[in-house]
């Protein structure tokens, strides 16, 4: 039986940055420090350097989920993530999508995220911190759970 692995999406496997930057300026200065609750920002994002590689990768030896959140107030970002799964993910990714706002409250081995935020700091298994000094990106994740 494979292992459970949990992957966030805003920016681990996705770039949140990129979408911020092909905004218009007046849109930009409208949501400003609030750029998540841009209607249709989540269509707009490129993957992460490195991201839809190891996902395919990971999804070869775990049973691999996408484990997000989506701000309460837009929910096209509900519409969008769906959207972005089906186009950078494929058939891996199909039917792998779980939105909740209680990413403690999955069962499983790991969760790579940026955050702890949204239950992630008491996930039941282990917490890989994207981004962190011990997990600073997709190479050192994927030596650290395919080898």
């Amino acid at each position: 039986m494979k292992k459970i692995l949990y992957i966030d999406m805003d920016n681990v496997l996705v770039d949140f940055e990129s979408g911020i930057l092909k905004l218009d300026a007046a849109t930009r200065e409208q949501y400003s420090g609030n750029y998540d609750e841009v209607p249709g920002i989540f269509s707009l994002m490129d993957p992460l350097e490195g991201a839809i590689e190891s996902f395919n990768l990971l999804a070869e030896q775990y049973d691999t989920f996408i484990l997000s959140t989506a701000p309460w107030n837009n929910p096209s970002a509900w519409t969008d993530k769906c959207l972005w799964v089906k186009k950078n993910l494929g058939e891996k990714g199909y039917k792998r999508l779980i939105i909740s706002h209680r990413k403690d409250l999955n069962k499983g081995d790991y969760l790579i995220d940026d955050r702890k935020k949204n239950g992630a700091d008491e996930f039941e298994g282990e917490l890989i911190l994207f981004g962190s000094e011990k997990f600073g990106d997709w190479t050192i994740i994927n030596k650290y759970l395919l080898y």
